[in-house]
């Protein structure tokens, strides 16, 4: 049992931990029944869908629909990383499954019209209904203002022409929240809409495989003809409405991390007093312990990042690029150094095919690059810090 000390800090009220008190049983009574399909890249699409299913039945996706109009119930940050880092301390896939179903489905929530809120929120919730997020592409990663895929209007339509790539949920959403270029005028010109996956002229090129396994795709569109209300707020809204949605989110990658950091430390202690080197358990040697101390000081570190920037989200519902920045670049590289340490103490035991510390070495490597690379985040809490000095100096 991970230590759950934190839940008494100052950033959560009792609804929080009434919250983390619900969803810890259930997590563990039932996701282990997902750990064989989650694991394999032929049956991780199939289990991913039955996740986003079980999840909607269970009530937990609507807190991951940023308040959506009926469902009584409004986005806090805070709840988004509990859940995110309890269901990643359990199985990988059932955070992924969570958070792709809040990533998705965001825009609309934050700028879409009533009607597009209506057709897609209460699905989304009840896990009818799969989301995605298509912001990549292959020239335009870390920066929107590089993409080439297009939207024209064309009558009461638009018109999609382009390619996405690295999405997640790819091949099994069943809406996708797409980027297009409107306006030849960089960032400005950008513009989101909502495209069914059944759209004529929209098809998956290529399903991606990864170290974890993830439904993964590439995204073709070759004349993919929308109607004109699937436009999300305006023309040229489309990197507003981005970086809105990857400012709330963000956090909770880090979130992520620091559920699958707590695994780590799980397994390592119980490794450690198990394992017998000598007359004495593998615990008592100094080296382990300064290890163990390392481990535990960079978790509660991260997690007063991740938790501090949601707390002041849902405090000031400002924009929180710094902070976010700082939680998801610290959690993720401290993850991956508390994962590292768990291996090598569990020696030729932590690169066994399938033991979960190997399993969390191998899904702990994309975080630090989606949402935003390790160095964007750099860059952005610099580029944040330098603006800040600069206003305190005016």
């Amino acid at each position: 049992m991970a230590d759950r000390s934190f839940l008494a800090w100052p950033f959560f009220s009792e609804r929080h931990r009434e919250l983390a008190d619900a969803l810890e049983p259930w997590a563990k009574d039932n996701l282990p029944a997902f750990e064989a399909r989650a694991h394999a890249e032929n049956t991780v699409s199939a289990a991913t869908t039955d996740l986003v299913a079980l999840l909607g039945k269970a009530g937990w996706l609507r807190h991951a629909i940023p308040a959506p109009a009926g469902l009584g119930q409004t986005l806090d940050v805070r709840s988004l990383c509990l859940v995110r880092e309890t269901l990643a301390r359990h199985l990988g896939l059932a955070d992924f499954a969570f958070a792709m179903q809040g990533l998705g489905s965001a825009p609309v929530s934050f700028f879409g019209s009533d009607a597009q809120k209506e057709a897609l929120l209460p699905g989304i919730a009840e896990g009818t209904l799969i989301g995605a997020f298509a912001l990549s592409e292959p020239g335009a990663g870390s920066n929107p203002g590089d993409m080439t895929t297009t939207a024209r209007r064309d009558g009461d339509s638009y018109v999609l022409d382009g390619e996405k790539t690295w999405i997640s949920n790819g091949g099994i959403a069943t809406q996708y929240t797409v980027f297009a270029r409107t306006e030849d005028a960089g960032a400005k010109g950008l513009s989101a809409f909502v495209v069914p996956a059944d759209a004529p002229g929209l098809e998956l090129a290529e399903k991606i495989a990864v170290t974890a396994p993830h439904p993964l795709g590439r995204l073709s569109f070759d004349g993919c003809r929308v109607p004109a209300d699937a436009l999300i707020g305006n023309e040229g809204d489309g990197f507003k409405i981005a970086m809105a949605t990857l400012d709330t989110f963000r956090s909770t990658v880090g979130a992520a991390a620091l559920g699958f950091a707590r695994r780590a430390l799980d397994e390592t202690l119980d490794r450690v007093r198990e394992r017998q080197i000598g007359d004495a358990p593998l615990a008592d040697y100094q080296m382990t312990q300064s290890r163990i101390a390392d481990m535990a000081l960079n978790i509660d570190a991260a997690a007063l990042l991740i938790y501090r920037a949601a707390w002041t989200k849902d405090s000031s519902g400002a924009r929180i690029s710094r902070e976010a920045a700082m939680a998801k670049l610290h959690a993720t590289e401290i993850a991956q150094q508390v994962i590292d340490s768990a291996v090598q103490l569990h020696g030729g035991l932590g690169v066994v095919s399938g033991n979960p510390v190997e399993v969390l070495y191998r899904e702990i490597r994309s975080l630090r690059i989606y949402e935003g690379t390790s160095e964007i985040q750099k860059l952005i809490i610099a580029q944040q810090t330098l603006r800040n000095h600069e206003g305190a100096s005016a």
